[in-house]
């Protein structure tokens, strides 16, 4: 039996019915199938996660065929331990011999294929000399709601993730910022994600003063000062899903202007998860967050799309975004984060994960959102 902190492991039926899926949709898409290197999608459909080389790996799901996964000879017997294993056939192929010789037989020699974003280049012109008269569309193109519902057991995942994420921000509140620089700050919030539970962390932003206009700006040597505002984006991998988070703290007592910008993002973000709900197009989102802060004089200040999907890894689709039509779906979970950057200055950003439910949102972040004063 699992332990109460330790979600049940997904089983072979849980992969063979995310393969089932993924067959459909290329299906519905018009495809002839999907083609799955080593990465994310890989990861998600199999449990398989291998490196990715120079020698072919390839998941190919066609539709009323079972599956089949290519793997190099020397790498079978780790592709057979992999939780989705039973649910696929291994094919396998020996270093001197042609990988696409193994896997054009699988495919149709006219069809068009989705494969996976992240798929060398040379598999997959090796496969287009292979069969010179397929095509290949990105899956990210073709199939971008692949991994964007989650089940029960992922949302459960995330939302541990989540609860990490939180608890790493209410320890960060009880350190001392003033007079260190960023990049400690970084390795305290690296070192608090580890502790609750994360087994990689991905991103650790500390974007102090003029540096927090930067929305991905890198832990540096600048030290921080009272009087700072300073941007926390944090996250990683816990129980193989992802956390992100986004706080803004301040080095002392804020003037009125900070506290009012920081007062705009925050209503924009609740502005922003007050719109889910099934069926309203990704952009909607967007709209919302940005409605509020265009409002307020700051529209050309917030320079990035309000969110992005998290899953197995930390940013996926889909995108809330000016010109995602894309309805969401209960299962769904992304991003809502906001954001206001005054260059030279200072910048403000709140972030929470949202999953959709049948009827509207949850966010699965939930520490306080008001501008919290540090030392």
């Amino acid at each position: 039996m699992p332990s109460p902190n330790q979600p049940a492991p997904f089983t072979a039926d849980d992969y063979r019915a995310r393969m089932a899926r993924a067959a459909d949709a290329a299906a519905e898409a018009g495809l002839a199938g999907v083609l799955i290197a080593p990465g994310p999608d890989l990861v998600h459909l199999t449990g398989y996660r291998p490196v990715n080389t120079e020698r072919l790996t390839l998941l190919v799901l066609v539709p009323g065929r079972d599956p089949v996964l290519v793997v190099p000879t020397l790498e079978a017997p780790d592709a057979a331990e992999a939780a989705g294993a039973p649910a696929v056939t291994l094919r396998d192929w020996t270093d001197g011999t042609d990988p696409y010789a193994v896997t054009s037989p699988l495919l149709d020699g006219r069809g068009r294929f989705g494969i996976s974003d992240n798929a060398w280049a040379m598999h997959l012109l090796g496969l287009h000399r292979a069969l010179p008269d397929t095509s290949y569309v990105s899956l990210t193109e073709a199939l971008p709601m692949l991994r964007a519902v989650k089940d029960a057991h992922e949302l459960e995942r995330i939302a541990a993730a989540g609860a990490a994420a939180d608890a790493t921000y209410e320890e960060i509140l009880k350190v001392r910022f003033s007079g260190r620089k960023e990049t400690d700050i970084a390795a305290e919030l690296a070192g608090l994600l580890r502790r609750f539970g994360h087994s990689q962390v991905d991103f650790t932003v500390v974007g102090s003063g003029p540096n927090g206009a930067n929305p991905h700006h890198e832990a540096g040597d600048r030290t921080i000062e009272r009087g700072d505002m300073v941007v926390l984006d944090f996250g990683g991998l816990k129980h193989g899903y992802g956390s992100d988070t986004s706080r803004t703290v301040h080095v002392g007592d804020p003037t009125a202007e900070e506290r009012r910008v920081h007062d705009i993002v925050r209503e924009a973000q609740r502005a922003g998860c007050d719109a889910v709900r099934p069926g309203v197009a990704c952009q909607e989102i967007d709209r919302a967050a940005r409605a509020v802060i265009t409002e307020f004089g700051y529209g050309e200040r917030f320079i990035h799309r309000t969110g992005h999907g998290i899953g197995v890894t930390t940013h996926e689709p889909p995108y809330m975004i000016e010109g995602e039509e894309l309805p969401l779906v209960p299962g769904m979970c992304f991003s809502v984060e906001p954001g206001i950057y005054l260059p030279g200055r200072f910048g403000v950003r709140i972030e929470d994960i949202v999953t959709v439910t049948e009827d509207g949102g949850r966010r699965l972040n939930t520490t306080a959102r008001e501008l919290a004063v540090v030392e």
